[in-house]
């Protein structure tokens, strides 16, 4: 791939501003799209929202006004991307239906990143974090049976398998146990960077729509599930926010928040199958390019260095949403008793982590062990997609 874009020029800034009726996307069929059209969705809501608020952070920790409000220019054109991508989801969908999709995306992008990630290090913070997505997924797919009475299989496809992970009631640790030693700035491959940012982004986004939409259902057990859950997302926040570098200057994180939203617009854009949805992400492109080479200004004018030497010469290979089953299936194999000791990882059950959980769960089964419980009382079984075969590990297998 030769795509540079800090070598290509997009539209111009005072031109990006949409009107309503071009603000009026058409949201996609639920039952009728692509499952990854969905997923792409829902990742690009998330790395919007995180470009908004870091922008915002970086507003209130200058003295500048005129940064201030070169800052606020991009972000509104950023605030119209978001509104214009989040809003392609159908307000036909449940909650718990795009609850379901979140955690595909938390399933199939972690576990190609985790592929993909050059560092060990990095590599196995993916690994462990995607087992516990892996398994919320199934927890949710058994309670969205128990409340509406379909199966997530309508949603995934059959592309990403629903059955135990790592049990979320392990994922309760000591907060010291979730941050993880960061990746070196000046000598981390500029992937490994964008892959941080991306997780971070998508894990950010997840744990923000808990927050808020936990609390909407009547049902108790849904409302105990999202709480469960929503608490373990801030958990994973801390887990992969603690990757990226503290050293980076503001002006160096700007134009890796940039680079990276290019980065997923030409991915998203080259895999799309949705021609409405692949115009978006070509139009929103085009828009980055202009956002990053003001970030690149900035820095060269407040850090007194050149982007050049902080951004890859040219984007990576496209990140893809594909299938990860065979993946997924060796990580349940070898990592599933893995939890975290300081900034690594251990099988035993050590004093802090036993500690925590007994504060938290005081001997009584969580919200995620009791829906199992409820759907077996109902349906005289477990809700799971096992498509390539039997669980990896003989524990969990269905009685």
């Amino acid at each position: 791939m030769t795509f540079n874009p800090l070598e290509q020029r997009g539209i111009p800034l005072d031109r990006q501003i949409r009107n309503w009726r071009e603000l009026n996307v058409t949201p996609i069929d639920p039952d009728h799209c692509d499952p990854y059209t969905r997923c792409r969705i829902i990742t690009m809501n998330g790395i919007e929202v995180e470009a908004i608020m870091f922008s915002h952070q970086l507003a209130r920790h200058t003295p500048d006004p005129e940064v201030k409000r070169q800052l606020a220019q991009t972000r509104y054109i950023e605030a119209q991307q978001q509104k214009a991508v989040n809003w392609l989801l159908p307000g036909v969908a449940s909650v718990l239906e795009t609850t379901i999709a979140y955690e595909q995306v938390a399933v199939d992008l972690t576990a190609w990143v985790a592929r993909m990630e050059p560092d060990p290090y990095l590599q196995q913070a993916y690994q462990f974090g995607v087992l516990e997505d892996f398994d919320h997924l199934y927890r949710y797919a058994n309670l969205y049976e128990m409340i509406e009475h379909r199966k997530a299989d309508a949603i995934v496809e059959g592309l990403t398998e629903v059955m135990p992970g790592r049990p979320t009631k392990y994922h309760h640790r000591d907060p010291a146990d979730n941050v993880r030693d960061p990746y070196a700035k000046d000598g981390t491959n500029p992937l490994s960077k964008l892959h941080a940012l991306t997780i971070m982004s998508a894990e950010q986004q997840t744990m923000n729509f808990y927050m808020n939409t936990g609390p909407t259902y009547m049902e108790p057990i849904a409302r105990q599930l999202y709480q469960e859950i929503g608490l373990i997302e801030e958990e994973h926040v801390t887990h992969y926010e603690s990757l990226v570098d503290p050293g980076e200057t503001w002006w160096e994180q700007l134009v890796n928040h940039e680079y990276n939203e290019c980065y997923l617009y030409y991915s998203f854009m080259e895999q799309e199958s949705d021609p409405k949805v692949k115009a978006i992400w070509e139009l929103h492109l085009n828009q980055e390019l202009e956002h990053l080479h003001t970030a690149c200004d900035l820095m060269r004018r407040h850090d007194g260095r050149d982007p050049q030497s902080v951004l890859a010469p040219q984007l990576p290979a496209v990140l893809t949403f594909e299938p990860n089953k065979a993946y997924l299936r060796g990580l349940l194999d070898t990592q599933i008793d893995l939890t975290t000791l300081g900034a690594g990882y251990v099988r035993e059950a050590h004093e802090r982590f036993e500690k925590m959980q007994e504060q938290l769960h005081g001997g009584e089964a969580p919200p995620s062990e009791r829906v199992i419980t409820q759907h077996n009382e109902m349906f005289g079984r477990e809700y799971r997609v096992e498509s390539e075969g039997a669980h990896p590990d003989p524990a969990l297998r269905e009685k």
